[in-house]
């Protein structure tokens, strides 16, 4: 402390001239002056607060009777001010100025001075005029609505945070949060890059941090950051929609991830229409890279089209995503990749797609399965997605033939596995795609239903490891080895995974979401779903999986 007030007080004068010759001089080499001492100054300002924070308002008047003009200098200094650490400090400085209880009229008019500087740093930045204007004006905004609004917010939270005592020492990392309207915050975050950066960063460290995230609580962290509303201006979509590109490529596609960018993108789109009954933008301004047709039809909303047409949109959507990835002469529009990272953001349409594909006895079915290939591989060549199709052609085949049926047992399920010509293991990929076919015939099939709740009230024994097991494990294992048994007959070792089991409840989950979203009337479907899902999220966190073919799972 000693040694912090003797650097201070060395340094008072000089710093004095300094904000003197920067206050009344604009020229470039006096701005370049400012930015080159600016590091130096803002640690004369941390020296600053510890020397004024242990001492009481009528004391530092004393000590420093010009202390007052050394921050207001400061305070109307814009080079400063743009650094929000320089800001941090300041408001610490002042604070220390005011006096709670005022003994008489000096400190009463210190006090409502040193609000009113409190009020220069905060109400806003200090462009020229013209450019306030400009700037404001072209987000829509006017400076009567912007500039007491974002006050009147950050004072009242600030007074809050004070009463109650939170800010102990201003030590910033025990502070709550500061309660801003949405307008204030984009503005933020479209004149200072970090802070957006930095909300984003934040959202996906709330995602990977809590529990495995159900699109529920994916929505809720979502919308309580503000992004899908703010990201309504273009600038702050791109960016947004940038980080979740390389948060993609970095996961490899994590299934988390996926599931993300596409809740992001339909909250982003409810604001969107909220906002604006008119586009504002051109959707050329948010999605640079994509056919702006493919983009209009992924834009519109399953629940804003009949039913009976969703077979239709979907050819529509295969089509012209084929066409834009197969055909040489579109290389304008990004290639794959691109293609794929415009649909996943609408990525319903692919669960909806499978779907359709046990449900309906269609003649689009070899574009449905175009699409679900390549929205689970999109980087497969066209002969490659073509095995795939072909694979899943042969299943879902088998499964057509069961759909009808009344009276179906899990082992009628297995009888058709083992009617497959092919003996070899099944790629991976095809496994999972079969997976998610199974599921969907699960849910829909009347048989389906009845082999969902065998398996559910089955006291099943199977399996390497001995102990008692609960219902709960014992369903989850019968569900998870009749799946490995149909996408697997010639595998006798096959056991399920913690990795199967995950995949299994992120559908359930996706489905259950989906469903409520479309308002989509399926009773039995819904109930057993969710009986699926509770079952096996209860036996995906027991440790009693450990022998019975699943890994520990997270808590």
């Amino acid at each position: 402390m000693a040694q912090d007030s003797v650097d201070f007080s060395s340094h008072y004068q000089f710093w004095m001239q300094k904000l003197s010759l920067w206050e009344h001089a604009s020229t470039s080499e006096t701005q370049q002056d400012t930015c080159l001492h600016l590091p130096r100054f803002q640690e004369f300002l941390r020296q600053m607060y510890e020397v004024l924070k242990e001492l009481n308002s009528s004391t530092i008047i004393e000590r420093f009777p010009t202390i007052g003009q050394l921050l207001a200098k400061t305070c109307w200094n814009p080079f400063i001010l743009a650094f929000d650490e320089s800001q941090k400090i300041l408001i610490w400085c002042l604070c220390c100025l005011i006096n709670k209880e005022p003994q008489n009229s000096e400190e009463s008019k210190l006090n409502s001075w040193t609000r009113g500087l409190l009020s220069q740093i905060l109400s806003a930045f200090r462009f020229d005029t013209k450019e306030v204007e400009l700037f404001i004006q072209s987000l829509g905004y006017t400076p009567e609505d912007y500039c007491p609004g974002l006050l009147k917010n950050m004072v009242l939270s600030l007074a809050s945070e004070l009463r109650e005592n939170h800010l102990n020492g201003f030590n910033t990392q025990r502070r709550k949060k500061i309660s801003l309207p949405t307008s204030a915050v984009v503005c933020l975050w479209l004149r200072h890059l970090p802070s957006l950066e930095k909300a984003t960063l934040h959202l996906f460290e709330k995602l990977i941090s809590s529990e495995r995230n159900f699109l529920r609580r994916i929505e809720y962290f979502l919308k309580d950051s503000l992004l899908p509303e703010a990201a309504c201006h273009p600038a702050i979509f791109r960016i947004v929609d940038e980080m979740f590109r390389y948060v993609l490529l970095e996961t490899d596609g994590a299934p988390e991830v996926l599931a993300a960018i596409q809740v992001f993108t339909q909250c982003f789109v409810e604001a969107l229409e909220k906002k604006n009954k008119q586009l504002k933008f051109t959707l050329k301004t948010y999605f640079p890279y994509a056919s702006p047709s493919l983009v209009m039809v992924l834009l519109q909303h399953p629940k804003e089209i009949p039913q009976e047409l969703w077979l239709q949109t979907l050819k529509h959507i295969s089509e012209m995503l084929r066409e834009i990835v197969e055909d040489q002469t579109h290389r304008s529009y990004g290639g794959p990749f691109e293609c794929w990272f415009l649909f996943i953001h609408f990525g319903v349409w692919a669960d909806i797609a499978a779907e359709q594909l046990v449900m309906s006895e269609t003649e689009s079915s070899e574009a449905l399965l175009w699409l679900l290939a390549f929205s689970y591989s999109p980087r497969d060549g066209s002969l490659q997605r073509a095995k795939i199709m072909v694979e899943l052609k042969a299943a879902l085949i088998h499964l057509k033939k069961l759909f009808r049926s009344p009276t179906l047992s899990a082992k009628d399920l297995q009888a058709v596995a083992a009617e497959s010509p092919d003996r070899d293991p099944r790629p991976a990929l095809c496994q999972q795609l079969s997976r998610r076919l199974l599921l969907n015939f699960l849910l829909w099939a009347p048989g389906g239903h009845a082999i969902a709740w065998e398996v559910i009230t089955l006291e099943e024994t199977s399996g390497s490891g001995g102990g008692e097991i609960s219902p709960a494990q014992s369903s989850c294992f019968s569900l998870l080895l009749l799946l490995a048994l149909f996408l697997d007959h010639n595998n006798s070792q096959v056991a399920p995974t913690d990795e199967i089991t995950h995949e299994i409840i992120g559908f359930l989950d996706q489905t259950l979401y989906r469903w409520d979203h479309l308002c989509e009337e399926a009773p039995r479907s819904r109930k057993l779903a969710r009986e699926l899902l509770a079952e096996l999220h209860a036996s995906s966190t027991s440790p009693l999986n450990v022998g019975r073919g699943c890994r520990d799972q997270d808590p």
